[in-house]
């Protein structure tokens, strides 16, 4: 399937962290179908984390076993990608992913993972044939409305992967993904005259060099979050935006940010992960974008949404906006009970609410009573 550009423009949509199960939060969803209706996008991307592969053998209640054999795990994976995809399919929205480190936590291959996505018609992507990244690292091309020439590009790049023998978790874009990354870059650049194509770079996982966007505060500043060790710390100025917790980042570099100087195609390196930051800003010359996440099942803010990329095709520049919960659900009563009942970390506003319609309830009995 050939992405081109309509009208001078290309429009992206990034779920990041959905992050559910075979049982999906039906906020959420309200959420993203109203997001798809609002942008109609001309590509989806979910930026990892698309579901949380480690809690498929869980019960509802993630506590005891529900699941006992693979069969069972690969089905209810089936079940959540379906629950997720459906009303993007159903919309003949192209779309694409790359994975978290949720995804591969379980005991499903990303090479049979892939195979699910690959199923639905207006999947785009995965395609690599550098065997070791196969499933997981590779690019979309944008083309120009007539198709004859890519016009901008897209590197959807793997930054998290669990080895099954190992049992062990990586959290890393693999060098020799770096290194590929440098010669398409350039197998492009050679066929556009030279000249790099403007591209946009999906991760999951932040780069090592975003802890430098924090400094250390005191636990009483404005903005202020926990860090290792105890210590607190705040976004530095540079910041446009919100960091609501300590950045998450890749175990190490890899040279990743040298190769991305190097090629100069960058215009943005986008990534998701952290829940709760949201906020763009340049670091040591390149633009970096920070979305939340879109999941009720997971700690959050109020910040849950998606965000949303319209390229120019002239001039190969991006602009961005995030949108939140409110922004497609709207601020009704309504909206505001579905949120706080199906999001996680909202327990306080449970149990008073639970107590307000507990209160409500025992007065109408009583006043009924009294009125008989």
């Amino acid at each position: 399937m050939s992405l081109k550009f309509k009208n001078g423009k290309f429009t992206i949509l990034q779920v990041s962290d959905p992050q559910d199960l075979q049982y999906v939060r039906k906020t959420m969803m309200k959420m993203l179908d109203k997001a798809y209706d609002r942008v109609k996008p001309d590509l989806i991307v979910f930026t990892g984390d698309n579901v949380l592969g480690n809690h498929f053998r869980d019960a509802r209640t993630l506590t005891p076993l529900f699941v006992k054999t693979k069969e069972a795990e690969f089905k209810a994976m089936e079940i959540a990608i379906e629950k997720l995809l459906r009303p993007v399919e159903d919309r003949k929205i192209p779309f694409s992913m790359i994975y978290g480190n949720h995804d591969d936590m379980n005991e499903i291959t990303k090479k049979e993972q892939s195979d699910i996505y690959r199923r639905y018609p207006h999947f785009v992507g995965l395609y690599n044939d550098v065997e070791i990244l196969k499933d997981e690292t590779f690019n979309i091309p944008i083309y120009s409305e007539d198709g004859s020439e890519i016009k901008f590009n897209i590197w959807m790049m793997d930054s998290a992967w669990k080895d099954k023998e190992e049992d062990k978790c990586y959290n890393q874009v693999k060098p020799e993904a770096i290194e590929w990354y440098k010669k398409k870059s350039a197998e492009l650049k050679a066929q556009n005259g030279g000249v790099p194509v403007p591209a946009l770079m999906f991760q999951h996982i932040p780069l090592i060099e975003m802890l430098d966007l924090m400094e250390e505060c005191d636990k009483a500043e404005k903005g202020a979050f926990e860090g290792p060790d105890g210590k607190y710390f705040k976004a530095k100025p540079c910041v446009d935006g919100e960091i609501g917790e300590y950045i998450c980042t890749v175990s190490q570099g890899n040279g990743q940010v040298e190769a991305i100087k190097e090629c100069g195609d960058i215009k943005a390196i986008v990534f998701g992960h952290d829940h709760q930051n949201c906020f763009t800003t340049t670091l040591d010359g390149i633009n970096i974008v920070q979305t939340p996440c879109a999941s009720f099942r997971c700690y959050g803010r109020r910040s849950r949404g998606v965000r949303v990329f319209t390229i120019d095709e002239k001039t190969g520049n991006y602009e961005t906006e995030h949108l939140n919960y409110k922004d497609l659900c709207g601020d009704s009563l309504k909206a505001e009970l579905e949120y706080i009942w199906d999001a996680d970390g909202m327990l306080k506003e449970k149990i008073l609410l639970c107590c307000g319609v507990g209160l409500i309830t025992t007065t109408v009995k009583h006043f009924l009573g009294k009125t008989k």
